[in-house]
This record gives structure tokens, C-alpha cells and sequence, in this order.
């Protein structure tokens, strides 16, 4: 609950400050990232997922940001942080993270029966047409190293229409199970 209220409050603080904002260079912006998404790239542990953005790719960012700033994509953190950027920093920001190391979480691999049952849902599904063999992305998302609560909950979020921003994922995840969510995301997140 506390580091829900730290990312409220800068929240709220990154809105107050838009205009200063508008002054500072890419990298002091880029500040108000850590206290959720992690200093090194790692988010640190919170009450609510939060996604690795350090080394994540360019064009997903900068779609994400600008979801988050015209509300398409909706999130009590990110609709006021997008909110108080300018539109042009958008796109050095998302560069600023996507040349950054991907971290490494050091998640466990799961046991052997989820993966094939993951592996299964890929193949019928289609995953890595999208975000490529290896899971790294290309011009979608890498999930590969991903924090398994927020692929997870992303998975969940496309099926119940939470998040709308990606009609074809919303289709994909209709016909899968909360127990197919648990296998993909722990199979996800030990690559």
C-alpha cells in the first residue's frame, strides 16, 4: 500500500509540474519512471504489475505513451504521468528507454507440464507470429524476461476489454482459461 501511495503521489506531483517538465532534458524526465518501472530497470516490488520498460522496443513504446496521453489505453499511474508530457517527448523518451539493457529478473522457469501446456497455447494461438520465436519482439512487445504478474494480469486486462488498445489480442485471449493465463506467463517469464 505504500508504494501505491508513492506512485500516487508523483503522480500527482509529475501533473503538477508539467510545465516544468517541458524544460528538463530527456533523461532528468525519464526520472519520474523510477520510483515504479525501477532505477536499474527493475520495477521493485508494488501492489499493482508494473512492466520492465528498459530495453523494450522503440515503436511499442511510443505507441504505449501515446495511448496512455489520448486515454485509449487506460491506468490510474500512467494516464496522469502521459498526461503531463508534451507530445514531443513522447518519442525521445520511448527511444531513451528502448536503448536501454534489458534487465534481468531471474525469474524461475516453470515445471515441465505448464511449459508444454504454454508451448501448446502458443502454437494454436499464434504468440510468436507476432512477438517472434524467441519472444523478444520486433514492432510487438517483448515478453520474453517480462514480470509474470503484468503479463499475466495484460492477458486477463485484453479478454475482459480492460484494455482496449489492441483489438486483434482482445480476439486472441477470448477463448483462454485463467489457468492458460498462469501457464503462458510463467513460461513467458522464465525466458
Amino acid at each position: 500500500m505504500a508504494m501505491n501511495r508513492l506512485c500516487s503521489v508523483l503522480v500527482l506531483a509529475v501533473a503538477a509540474s508539467a510545465s516544468a517538465a517541458h524544460a528538463q532534458g530527456i533523461e532528468e524526465k525519464a526520472q519520474i519512471c523510477a520510483p515504479c518501472h525501477g532505477d536499474n530497470g527493475t520495477p521493485p516490488a508494488q501492489p499493482f504489475p508494473v512492466p520492465v520498460i528498459w530495453g523494450q522496443n522503440l515503436g511499442y513504446l511510443f505507441f504505449q505513451l501515446r495511448d496512455f496521453r489520448s486515454g485509449a489505453r487506460a491506468s490510474d499511474q500512467m494516464t496522469a504521468v502521459a498526461a503531463a508530457l508534451a507530445s514531443d517527448d513522447l518519442m525521445p523518451l520511448a527511444q531513451y528507454f528502448a536503448k536501454k539493457p534489458w534487465p534481468s529478473l531471474a525469474q524461475p522457469r516453470p515445471a515441465a507440464d505448464v511449459a508444454t501446456l504454454a508451448q501448446r497455447i502458443n502454437a494454436s494461438a499464434g504468440c510468436a507470429g507476432c512477438h517472434q520465436p524467441e519472444f523478444k519482439g520486433g514492432t510487438q512487445p517483448r515478453l520474453a524476461g517480462q514480470v509474470r504478474a503484468y503479463l499475466q494480469k495484460t492477458m486477463k486486462d485484453f479478454q475482459t476489454g480492460a484494455r482496449a488498445n489492441n483489438p486483434a489480442m482482445s480476439g486472441l485471449t477470448k477463448g483462454l482459461t485463467d489457468h492458460d493465463f498462469d501457464a503462458l506467463a510463467s513460461w513467458l517469464a522464465g525466458m
